[in-house]
């Protein structure tokens, strides 16, 4: 997983006057949630661009006044209006204990389904797994290539090392759909074959009447 390193301030006042104000200087409110105690800061909304605005997961190395801690990102509120960042949760994180935690999709390959006419859809774009950092990814990969029309990957068909996924065995991940394009190119086929056929039997016909 990438590591992002961010310095933030720790808050001392926890009221919502207090956060109101923090917001208008353009910090961001946070919250670390740690066994036994949870520890809020602040720090400048900018600091979380490398953060929030990719696909990718990342460990999140915090520096609040000297003091570090490991953490990965749980949750984020935005402004309904203006898309500025109200809230960020945060969960602090350890070596030796297994953390969970959503890890985009990425998809490679070019599906044969796709080639022949039909429609990739994603159902999940992002996967619930459980194991220790060091051995979570940025991003899973899955690969396309054999997925035909009509058939789709689900979590139970993939495996990492080390990592178990918490998302139902039978949930879909992406499908390829038949689409109008496949449909037509099917019923195409059909009239050419009925086509390539239709002179032999016209000329077996013809054989019977002279008969």
């Amino acid at each position: 997983m990438k590591t992002i390193e961010i310095s933030g301030i720790l808050r001392t006042d926890l009221g919502k006057k207090n956060a109101k104000q923090i917001r208008k200087t353009g910090n961001v409110p946070c919250v670390i949630y740690e066994k036994g105690r949870n520890i809020h800061f602040y720090a400048h909304e900018n600091t979380f661009t490398g953060l929030i605005y990719t696909p990718d997961a990342h460990l999140v190395k915090l520096n609040l006044e000297g003091q570090e801690y490991k953490a990965v990102l749980q949750d984020i509120q935005f402004h309904p209006v203006s898309d500025r960042i109200l809230h960020m949760d945060f969960i602090e994180v350890f070596d030796d204990k297994p953390v969970v935690i959503n890890i985009p999709i990425m998809v490679t390959g070019d599906s044969v389904g796709v080639k022949a006419g039909g429609k990739l859809r994603i159902k999940k774009r992002n996967l619930k797994v459980k194991g220790l950092v060091n051995d979570i990814p940025e991003y899973i990969t899955i690969d396309i290539t054999n997925v035909k029309i009509q058939h789709s990957v689900k979590v139970g068909d993939l495996s990492l090392d080390k990592l178990e996924f918490l998302d139902p065995k039978i949930t879909t991940i992406l499908t390829v759909a038949t689409s109008r394009v496949a449909t037509k190119s099917e019923e195409e086929e059909a009239a050419e074959k009925a086509a390539e056929g239709a002179p032999a039997a016209a000329e077996a016909s013809t054989e019977e009447k002279g008969k």
